[in-house]
């Protein structure tokens, strides 16, 4: 059972600030280092980027009528990606940099997403997966004992880059966590000034056995993206939060009033990479799977210090992105899911 903070009453003279949308802000582009959904680079993301420029050479010297129909069912533009995007899995690399994409009928790797891991560490799974499974089987070809540490670690593989099902409450007003984790961070901020105001923070730390997929805390529209390099603390630390390599991320929400909330994807000691596939304008649904950030980690979430507003979680509280409710919004109305 969720734990209730009492909160501040919405005074009379604040409901007609709640009814009145502020002014809604336009989409911003991405900056210049945000080359890719995952800017921090990495051994295994450059060997997939290898992998993708082989396989187009493949594509386009011995299947080029697959490619042609590929280039017949695209929708949108491929202006501002790296390479050239043949099918979907070219988007796997830069679909924050583009506008074209598949409908669903058309994306013959769709049935990945049916998978029970993360389509971003696929390939750590197989990069670092089966070089585990393969000692294990030499190893068990000797002695059964030699196997258990490679059979071990890759099933942590598999365990770490797992991506289970989750129910995203559909009842409007409902801000739910944008990761898995412990809350570990309730604190309020004097001005914040994306969001225009006050300020509640919610800190999540990530250990390596949480599920790391981020997921949109309620339905919105991406207005802005900021990556900033930095170092790799202990996520534990509250430094961690302003010096650690960070992903920031401003939505709008698309119900009225529109509130801005942001999201932050913070890299830890043993997290070296964050995802993050949105697209600057799009507009997300509440639970939508956006990125994950690979290793123990940090995530926060900034909305609107606001009368009304209900602290559901408590500091402690485990969560799981996209299904734990964190906040109950006043004044929510039936577009907010």
């Amino acid at each position: 059972m969720h734990r209730w903070l009492v909160t501040r009453p919405v005074p009379a003279s604040s409901m007609s600030q709640l009814d009145s949308p502020p002014h809604r802000l336009p989409p911003e582009p991405l900056p210049e280092n945000l080359w890719s959904v995952q800017p921090g680079s990495g051994v295994c993301y450059q060997l997939e980027l290898a992998w993708g420029r082989w396989r187009r050479w493949f594509l386009r010297t011995f299947r080029q009528g697959y490619v042609a129909r590929m280039a017949a069912l695209r929708r949108g533009s491929d202006e501002g990606a790296p390479h050239a995007i043949l099918d979907p899995r070219d988007l796997k690399y830069c679909r924050n940099l583009v506008t074209c994409d598949w409908a669903a009928v058309d994306d013959p790797f769709r049935w990945r997403d049916r998978l029970p891991l993360a389509r971003w560490g696929l390939a750590e799974v197989q990069i670092m997966g089966y070089p585990m499974l393969l000692l294990a089987a030499v190893g068990a070809w000797f002695h059964w004992s030699l196997a258990i540490v490679p059979a071990v670690l890759f099933l942590f593989v598999l365990y770490f880059f797992r991506d289970p099902p989750r129910r995203v409450p559909s009842d409007p007003g409902l801000v739910v966590s944008p990761a898995d984790g412990v809350l570990v961070e309730i604190s309020r901020v004097e001005h914040d000034e994306f969001i225009g105001g006050p300020a509640l923070r919610l800190g999540i730390f990530l250990s390596v056995f949480n599920v790391h997929i981020n997921r949109a805390p309620v339905k919105s529209r991406v207005i802005r993206l900021v990556y900033n390099p930095g170092l790799f603390l202990n996520a534990l630390k509250p430094e961690s939060a302003i010096r650690n390599e960070n992903l920031w991320i401003g939505l709008e929400e698309e119900a009225a009033p529109h509130r801005r909330l942001i999201v932050r994807q913070i890299a830890g000691l043993l997290a070296r990479r964050i995802v993050c596939n949105l697209r600057s304008g799009e507009v997300i649904a509440r639970g939508h799977k956006f990125g994950m950030i690979k290793l123990g980690s940090r995530t926060e979430l900034l909305l609107p210090d606001e009368p009304g507003l209900e602290i559901v979680a408590q500091i402690g509280d485990k969560v799981k992105g996209g299904s734990t409710v964190l906040v109950r919004l006043p004044g929510a109305s039936v577009d907010a899911v």
